[in-house]
Parts: C-alpha cells; sequence; structure tokens
C-alpha cells in the first residue's frame, strides 16, 4: 500500500506501493505506446474513475530524463483545457502516473460523427487551444507536440471542452538548455525545427495553424509521400488554399491560419495575438454548414488512423539525417502539389531525432556484420552442397566406380 503522508521515504513526490490493483481495479486498456500502457480504471477508495499511464522500468532505462521531465511539466500545470496529472506511484517494477480520465474520444472522430459542423465550431476549439497553450507559455512550457491525436473531448456530450493531452516531448523554458532537438511530428513540425535551428514557444503556434487548417478543409497542408520532399514543402511554408476545398471558407479564417504559419518564427503571431484575431475574438467566423466536405476529406484522409502510421519514426530520423538542410533552400521549389483528394496521411508518430549514441552506432554496425555472416555462410552451405552433388555423380559415373 502506499505510504499514508503521500510520498516516499526519501520525501520524493512518488508514492511507494507493493501492488498498484490494491489502490485500484483495472478496467480496460486505453491506448498502448512504446513505452507505456493507458489502462482506465477505478479507485477503490473512492470510485473514482482514472487512467493510468504504467510504464515498466525497466523500458525507462536510458530515458529517466524524459520521463522526469514529463512528470515535472505536469506537476507544474493545472488548466482546464489541459488533462491533469493527479498523483504518481510507484513499485518495484512499475511507474504509475494516475490521470484525469477524458472519455469524449479524438477531435476528428467526434467532427466527423457530426451532422452540422462550421466555420464558428472550429474557431470555438481553437480558441480553447490557444487558452492552453497561451497558459503554457505563460508558464515559460513549450509542448512540442500539438496535433489532432493530441486533443481529446473530456466527455461525450456535445458541448463537452477540449483537452490537450501527452507532454512527453514538452520543455520548460528557462532552464539554461537551448530547444535545438528536432523532434515532434511530420507534418506538423516548425520550419525551424526541420532546419535544426534553436527554436522558441513559436514553434506551437505553428502547429495550432497546421491543426485550424485541416479543421477546415479536413486534408493536411503539407503531404507527400517521399519525406525529404515533405520537409523540404515544410521548410518553404509552401501550402495553398485549395479550390474548391476553401472556397466557402472565409478571407478572416485564411489570414488567421497565414499568421500562425508564418516561416519567419519573428513574424509569426504568438497565443495572444491568435486570440486577438477576429476570426477567434470577434464575429468573422461563418456559420455555414461545412460539415459534408471537411468530414469526407477527413474519412478519406485519416479514416485509417487507427491501423496504419503513414510516418514510420525509424524512417523519420533517417532522412532528417540524411537531408541537406543547408542547400533545401537554395534547392528549386517542389512545383507538384499534392491532389489534396490524394492525400493519405494517418496516425502521425511523435519522433525525437536525437544523434546515435556511440552505443547505439556500435551495435547497429554490429548488426549489419551479423547479417553478413549469416549470409555468408548460408551461400558456403548452398555451394557445398552442390559440390557434394556433383562430386558423387562424377564418382557414379566412373568407370573406376566399386559396384
Amino acid at each position: 500500500m502506499a505510504k499514508e503522508n503521500g510520498e516516499s521515504s526519501d520525501g520524493s513526490w512518488k508514492k511507494h506501493v507493493d501492488d498498484i490493483k490494491n489502490i485500484f481495479d483495472f478496467k480496460e486498456v486505453l491506448g498502448t505506446g512504446a513505452f507505456s500502457e493507458v489502462v482506465m480504471a477505478r479507485e477503490k477508495a473512492t470510485g473514482k474513475m482514472v487512467a493510468i499511464k504504467c510504464i515498466p522500468k525497466k523500458a525507462l532505462k536510458g530515458k529517466e530524463t524524459s520521463i522526469e521531465n514529463e512528470i515535472a511539466v505536469l506537476r507544474k500545470i493545472k488548466h482546464e483545457n489541459i488533462v491533469a496529472l493527479e498523483d504518481i506511484y510507484e513499485s518495484s517494477n512499475h511507474l504509475y502516473l494516475i490521470m484525469q480520465l477524458v472519455s469524449g474520444g479524438e477531435l476528428f472522430d467526434r467532427i466527423v460523427e457530426k451532422g452540422f459542423y462550421t466555420e464558428m465550431d472550429a474557431s470555438r476549439l481553437i480558441r480553447q487551444v490557444l487558452d492552453a497553450v497561451n497558459y503554457l507559455h505563460t508558464m515559460g512550457i513549450v509542448h512540442r507536440d500539438l496535433k489532432p491525436e493530441n486533443l481529446l473531448y473530456f466527455s461525450p456530450h456535445d458541448e463537452s471542452k477540449i483537452m490537450i493531452s501527452d507532454f512527453g516531448l514538452s520543455k520548460m523554458e528557462g532552464t539554461g538548455d537551448v530547444m535545438a532537438t528536432a523532434c515532434g511530428t511530420p507534418g506538423y513540425v516548425a520550419p525551424e525545427v526541420l532546419a535544426q535551428r534553436p527554436y522558441s514557444k513559436a514553434v506551437d503556434c505553428w502547429s495550432i495553424g497546421v491543426i485550424a487548417y485541416i479543421l477546415l478543409c479536413g486534408y493536411p497542408p503539407f503531404y507527400d509521400e517521399n519525406d525529404s520532399k515533405l520537409f523540404e514543402q515544410i521548410l518553404k511554408a509552401d501550402y495553398e488554399f485549395d479550390a474548391p476545398y476553401w472556397d466557402d471558407i472565409s478571407d478572416s479564417a485564411k489570414d488567421f491560419i497565414s499568421s500562425l504559419m508564418e516561416k519567419d518564427p519573428e513574424k509569426r503571431f504568438i497565443c495572444d495575438q491568435a486570440l486577438q484575431h477576429p476570426w477567434i475574438a470577434g464575429d468573422t467566423a461563418l456559420c455555414k454548414n461545412i460539415h459534408e466536405s471537411v468530414s469526407r476529406q477527413m474519412r478519406k484522409n485519416f479514416a485509417k488512423s487507427k491501423w496504419r502510421q503513414a510516418f514510420n519514426a525509424t524512417a523519420v530520423i533517417r532522412h532528417m539525417r540524411r537531408l541537406q538542410l543547408g542547400t533545401s533552400f537554395g534547392s528549386s521549389v517542389h512545383n507538384t502539389v499534392s491532389n489534396p483528394q490524394s492525400r493519405a496521411p494517418a496516425k502521425s508518430q511523435s519522433v525525437d531525432c536525437a544523434p546515435l549514441s556511440p552505443k547505439d552506432f556500435i551495435l547497429s554496425k554490429l548488426n549489419i556484420l551479423f547479417l553478413c555472416c549469416v549470409l555468408l555462410l548460408l551461400f558456403v552451405l548452398y555451394h557445398s552442397t552442390l559440390i557434394n552433388f556433383y562430386f558423387g555423380l562424377l564418382v557414379k559415373m566412373s568407370p573406376f566406380s566399386i559396384k
């Protein structure tokens, strides 16, 4: 059982427990990640439903800094549109993050299920996201991985609020570290992140612009099957408001998106400015029903998100390292703009594109060497079998062979 004072014997914020199931009844699995599993559970003492992020300690080896950072950020924030960290438990084998349970589902799924959807609805959604991100920025926190999959509805009710989740890549400014790590999700990251230049909280504002773009047309502003070409589009902020998908969208909405998806982070709107834009604070968001067009595109472009990942993390890292970012700005513009109807990005995967450690580099080389040895052995075995076959045949055909 957890210690009564709510802290471990060393005074840390983790509560030690022998068996977490003495405190919580585990229900169903809500999701799985690369290093963790999220389970819906009921607290036995109060009957309260929560989401528990279960992280095996063996999976934390070498990643302690990342999870400590996520916990430090979550313990610092409290906002109505941000999924809250309610408690932390630790056993001999696991770390358990007790999170606020949100049950309303993912953003795009809810929009597709609606029968009526307008610019005004999109504006209200984005206003909530801006409020929450503005709060984070005021606290000196940069999320760094804002994307539709991390925006969840609090409850199934029609008027449910939107919640921001997943702070695994978040970063606190003012810690002395310059943010320059290429991390986030391809398609939503700002140009300066891909260019591996030092960046700031402006990267979150770019991501909000990308999300707003998708909310109004149903497809992403950047997409290409070739990752290098995708990155080149982002580096140049090479996007358009394609006809006929944007014909019924207001100029105010386009201006709002352009202000956030500004290539130069110094000229890009910050959250305060975005919150004052007429499309958010005024009455320029149209009330025309755009559900049919937007939901059709969302079904086409995001329907397979639950079973297919368009961006393989390993491939992205490889392409980012191979991509000559210094020459990308001087190369010719990728002139062929993908047809929005043919774009099919699926559930995106966040990646932190840090350099390979010496240990990982050596292991990768040893794997290649081992594979080469196996292939060589198979080659030798194959040819030795052929030699034995033909030698036996010659012996049988020889007049000197023993009958």
